[in-house]
């Protein structure tokens, strides 16, 4: 055996000691970890009782600080760790038979889900929404079937709406068929009718994945003009891209639409949400963008897409920014039949580089 590796490993050395320092950190670290996903999927899990849910997530708390308090002595140690990892796999096959579903009391908004019918290069997309709103809360539902001919696909369109600072932003996007023709799919959550939104729930199979297929008008406008509880500052950008990358990214898009209907996934609000499945789409062309943690700073990811030439760079992003603003012109368009022509009244040309 070398010298140094045998050193390393005779009793007393300190390079023995540094690393068995370093498996104990480690251990304790996975404890601490395991003690604290355990008692949030307790605490917002899919028990009916709330005071079971707070109950539970209480004892497995207190198991898990006992063991880390035993880990300190050498004979409790192995019964506490013993103990809490028959807990911690009882927890595991219980969380894991939660299962997505798609029938629940859904809110109206998501109640209906979408899905398209392909025949050549004509596809039909069934239950396209639009909305007619009074207010965020006071609409009336009304949804369409309309056919696409990908030819025509001309190009894709990023929003980007912001309610809670530069680095928190709800992004979609829009794949236009012509100036007037632009059809919006939103990745968002499905919430049942009373639950509202918890970025912690939304790690712990509290809500369904959706996706919104809606005319400009509702997924826009309800944006631009009628939320103000806080209000949303709306972008609107053109991606530099290729029909063909337009087309195989909307086709990724047709295949998760047509999935979610006969076999439902949760939404999670780091790995599968708005701005994460957009860029797992993306993966379909070649030399698509890397991924960043601007892609999970959801607001910064148009700065990001600027940086990765994914965005027209013949201006500063300040001024690509300034002219994607669409509030005002969103809500002088408002009902018009050309809305979608109206709200890109300052965008520039695209050109011709891929769309990745």
């Amino acid at each position: 055996m070398p010298a140094p590796i045998s050193r390393l490993l005779l009793p007393g050395r300190p390079g023995l000691r540094l690393a068995r320092a370093a498996v104990w950190l480690l251990g304790v670290a996975v404890l601490i970890g395991a003690t604290g996903w355990g008692t949030l999927a307790l605490y917002y899990s899919d028990l009916a009782s709330a005071g079971l849910r707070t109950a539970l997530a209480v004892l497995y708390a207190i198991l898990g600080s006992a063991t880390l308090v035993l880990l300190g002595w050498r004979r409790w140690r192995r019964r506490a760790l013993g103990a809490f990892a028959l807990v911690f796999v009882a927890l595991l096959a219980w969380w894991s038979g939660i299962a997505p579903s798609n029938d629940r009391d859904w809110k109206p908004e998501v109640a209906v889900l979408p899905y398209a019918t392909l025949d050549g290069d004509r596809v039909t997309m069934h239950n396209i929404r639009n909305f007619d709103y009074r207010s965020e809360t006071d609409f009336t539902p009304a949804y369409y079937d309309r056919t696409f001919d990908l030819r025509k696909l001309e190009s894709v369109d990023l929003i980007a709406s912001y309610w809670a600072g530069p680095a928190i932003a709800h992004i979609f996007l829009s794949f236009g068929f012509g100036p007037d023709d632009h059809l919006a799919v939103s990745i968002e959550r499905r919430d049942q009718r009373g639950e509202g939104y918890s970025a912690i729930k939304g790690m712990f199979k509290q809500y369904e994945l959706f996706y919104v297929v809606a005319d400009e008008r509702d997924v826009i406008r309800v944006r631009t003009n009628y939320r103000r509880d806080p209000p949303e500052n709306v972008y609107l950008y053109r991606l530099q891209g290729s029909p063909d990358d337009a087309r195989r990214v909307f086709g990724e898009y047709l295949r998760e639409i047509n999935s979610l209907r006969k076999r439902p996934e949760f939404y999670h609000t780091l790995t599968a949400n708005c701005t994460g499945n957009i860029w797992l789409h993306s993966r379909i062309n070649p030399g698509h963008v890397p991924y960043s943690w601007k892609v999970l700073a959801s607001g910064h990811l148009p700065e990001y897409m600027y940086e990765q030439g994914r965005l027209d760079t013949r201006v500063p992003f300040a001024e690509l920014r300034r002219r994607g603003h669409i509030n005002a012109l969103a809500r002088e368009a408002d009902q018009a039949p050309d809305f979608s022509r109206r709200i890109r009244a300052g965008l520039t040309a695209p050109t011709t580089e891929n769309l990745r």
